[in-house]
């Protein structure tokens, strides 16, 4: 019986002890992300900016629901400094840095501090709201470390990445994670004009700006916003694609100082599962077109209302979002390859690429002291005044650039259309400056507001 028991222990396989030595090569060694981080961490930054905002002091008028309104825009003006951090990529040895709009677009002082502790004053080139993206230059700074960036086509889900930024001040920090997800679209801005990376590497406030790098070194996107209940990093974290960021940084270099994107005046919305049964089609996908400007450069190629959008320049497409981003990343060039569907029938149509065609003049008029609202300005809507203001795409008529001190007291905004002023229609901008420059007492204004009508009395 023992020797039985002895060969059946003999049989059993030998313990695995856990090995615990040096890395023998450099295949070894590259499983640490420490070579990596030691390359390209110089190329992100830590950004303080300062800006100056004005507050009034409050009574308790102010404060009442009711007399809110009406007090809005008194009180002593009072200069307040406030200062905010975020993070910033170096794309050049001349020191260009890309960050997020939200954190230097409204700056009066930027300061970057490389993380060898230098620090240089910048300025902006260009700046993009819609895309939270800006282009700075850093003063008097040469032969600085760089990030290379990555096409975002080549991009694949489950790739390891790096986060690196600086987080609530701390100072620079990396955290690792995987790409979540693609072509996920939607915007913080509420315009549905986001197209992210989305990754759970964890990004906190401050990493704004960063740098999403993939394990060569090269830039994938730039941090930008997370999906928080609490504010704090749940591991889902977005990032816009470095081509975009390409694209961006393309005009800044060739001067422009505001992100000119291509205009498709169109409106539309994805196809999901009951409008795909409707069209016949096989599976959702695609954007379906509601609306068409006529000076549109899809209507000029021969797209119609009710047309699907399936792919620009071989790429699918299904959100709004996701085609706005596929034209600005191919401005670089005149046209794009559309796939038109239309009644189970696919082909390709080029389409211009083109910015939104500022015609016919807009004759921006601004009235003068004197008259009823001094400091209003208004303007003929046109194709370049809808995507400036984020009209109604059959917009037309004449829009409020900038209420004035007075207008904004008794509720007029920028982007209000102007239909009637004291019973009289109003058409042009010539004919709302000559009705308010000879008002009298009692004021009325009817206007249209997003897709409510107004009705404004002073």
């Amino acid at each position: 019986m023992k020797r039985l028991i002895f060969l059946l222990l003999c049989l059993l396989p030998a313990p695995v002890m856990a090995e615990t030595r040096v890395p023998a090569n450099q295949a070894e060694i590259s499983l640490s992300f420490a070579p990596l981080v030691r390359e390209t961490a110089p190329a992100v930054v830590n950004i303080y900016v300062r800006f100056v905002t004005e507050t009034r002091r409050r009574t308790l008028f102010m404060d009442d629901p009711f007399f809110e309104r009406f007090f809005e825009g008194f009180g002593q003006p009072t200069p307040r400094v406030q200062n905010s951090l975020g993070s910033g990529v170096i794309l050049s040895d001349d020191g260009i840095v890309v960050s997020n709009y939200h954190v230097v677009g409204q700056a009066t002082d930027i300061s970057v501090v490389l993380n060898d502790g230098r620090e240089y004053a910048a300025h902006v080139l260009l700046g993009d709201q819609a895309s939270d993206l800006a282009i700075l230059k850093i003063d008097n700074a040469e032969n600085l470390p760089f990030l290379p960036l990555r096409d975002s086509e080549t991009v694949e889900v489950g790739e390891l990445v790096l986060a690196i930024g600086n987080p609530f001040g701390v100072g620079q920090t990396v955290t690792s994670g995987i790409v979540s997800a693609l072509a996920r679209s939607g915007g913080s801005n509420g315009r549905g004009a986001g197209y992210f990376v989305q990754t759970d590497a964890p990004i906190n406030p401050g990493n704004s700006g960063g740098a999403l790098i993939d394990v060569a070194g090269r830039l994938i996107g730039v941090n930008t916003r997370i999906l928080s209940r609490s504010g704090g990093s749940n591991g889902i974290g977005f990032a816009i694609p470095a081509d975009l960021v390409a694209a961006v940084l393309r005009q800044a270099r060739d001067g422009n100082d505001r992100f000119v994107r291509p205009w498709a005046g169109a409106t539309g919305q994805a196809v999901d599962a009951d409008l795909a049964e409707m069209l016949g089609q096989e599976r959702p996908g695609g954007i379906i077109l509601a609306g068409l400007h006529p000076a549109s450069p899809l209507a000029e190629a021969g797209f119609d209302v009710g047309d699907v959008v399936t792919h620009v320049d071989g790429a699918p497409v299904n959100s709004p979002g996701e085609m706005l981003y596929r034209m600005s990343v191919a401005s670089v060039r005149d046209t794009a390859a559309m796939v038109r569907l239309r009644d189970g029938d696919a082909d390709t149509l080029t389409v211009s690429l083109i910015p939104p065609p500022d015609s016919p003049p807009r004759n921006a008029i601004t009235l003068p002291e004197g008259t009823s609202l001094p400091g209003l300005t208004v303007a003929r809507v046109n194709p370049s005044v809808i995507a400036e203001l984020n009209l109604p795409i059959a917009a037309e008529g004449v829009v409020v650039l900038d209420g004035g001190p007075i207008g904004r007291r008794v509720g007029l905004r920028r982007g209000d259309i102007l239909q009637r002023i004291n019973r009289r229609d109003v058409d042009t901008p010539e004919d709302a400056a000559s009705i308010l420059a000879n008002a009298t007492r009692g004021t009325s204004v009817r206007a249209l507001r997003g897709n409510s009508r107004v009705m404004l009395r002073f």
